[in-house]
């Protein structure tokens, strides 16, 4: 799902230049704000992704320390 947020993001960064470059200033604006809420929403991910692995790390060890 992340590749998908950051090619979105990359594709309405280029519509939004060509956007700018017709001189049609309302849709590159558009645009331009959907791609940064792709990016964000791949930066979402990623934390998400990366406190789940935290999450189960800490799981197994306190599991170990109730063994114990």
């Amino acid at each position: 799902m992340k590749k998908i947020w950051i090619i979105l993001a990359a594709a309405l960064g280029v519509v939004a230049v060509y956007f700018v470059i017709a001189a049609d200033y309302e849709k590159a604006f558009v645009a331009a704000a959907a791609g940064a809420v792709c990016w964000f929403l791949n930066y979402r991910q990623q934390i998400k992704e990366s406190l789940r692995k935290e999450d189960e790390s800490k799981d197994d060890e306190s599991d170990e320390e109730i063994r114990t």
